[in-house]
């Protein structure tokens, strides 16, 4: 990093088709003397030759560009016998990064590229090749690539760029949340519970935190674990394993007691399904 000794150089490459954008990454690179810049690649054929012809380390990597796109680079990177290079996606799409990306990439940037984001995905970049988590690393591009290659990959592209949500069955470790310019990651097992206000949401964690986010209470309700939390009023969800207990009110109705003793009222028309929820 800059104004830090060189430990080690780590061979990179940046792969983009737009030439501006390559060039520009580059630039902001050279602040990180370690990082060598081995290839500029336009597309992703290119990467692909550069991989088989020498060792590379890292790879900064578009998703949509013409002939072989960002998915399927990885896809055939994954077929090679080699270590895998760590890979830091490089996109445009917001909402299927912070989505995907968070779990089943070393890192992501959003585009245009902001330099604390870049700070940061170097850094992880060093704590990764320090730590020699090949397989580690594999094994979460391996499941990511397996979740969409049952689709044509432009396909993907193409409905991504219309806004058309996809289908995911699978729930995310982590909820993705913009913060002052910035998308930091909430760990979805730290959220105590969610209460709506107005257009946002309000995640409250268990170290006393609340994270503001912007999304209607259905689609955050399905983006978590129905295993783990349930909704207990229209504006109102909560992880089921910091529940302490259910109080019958004299009036008939049902409160619940979280762990840090905060009390949500539940509606009749979710009272069910939350005593289903304690009795699981």
């Amino acid at each position: 990093m800059k104004g830090q000794k060189k430990m080690f150089n780590i061979k990179t490459i940046i792969v983009d088709d737009e030439p501006l954008a390559r060039k520009g990454l580059a630039v902001r690179l050279s602040d990180y003397p370690e990082l060598e810049i081995v290839a500029l690649c336009k597309n992703g054929a290119e990467a692909l030759d550069v991989c088989r012809s020498q060792k590379v380390d890292l790879i900064f990597l578009d998703i949509q560009m013409p002939g072989i796109n960002g998915f399927e680079v990885v896809q055939q990177l994954l077929t090679f016998d080699m270590i895998l290079p760590a890979i830091v996606f490089v996109t445009a799409f917001d909402q299927y990064a912070v989505k995907a990306f968070e779990v089943h990439a070393l890192d992501y940037i959003l585009k245009p590229v902001d330099e604390n984001r870049l700070k940061q995905a170097v850094e992880k970049v060093h704590s990764h090749i320090k730590t020699q988590q090949d397989q580690v690393h594999k094994r979460k591009l391996a499941s990511f690539v397996a979740g969409i290659t049952g689709n044509d990959c432009e396909d993907i592209l193409k409905k991504l760029a219309s806004g058309v949500k996809l289908e995911d069955k699978r729930y995310p470790e982590s909820i993705a949340v913009k913060e002052q310019g910035e998308i930091i990651r909430v760990q979805a097992a730290s959220i105590q519970w969610v209460d709506a206000a107005g257009d946002y949401m309000c995640l409250h964690c268990s170290d006393g935190k609340t994270h503001i986010l912007r999304k209607t209470m259905k689609e955050l309700e399905q983006e978590l674990d129905p295993n783990l939390f349930v909704r207990v009023h229209r504006s109102a969800i909560v992880n089921t394993k910091q529940i302490n207990k259910l109080v019958t009110q004299v009036s008939g109705e049902y409160q619940l007691v979280l762990a840090n003793g905060q009390e949500l009222k539940v509606s009749r028309s979710y009272r069910d399904k939350v005593k289903s929820a304690l009795a699981s």
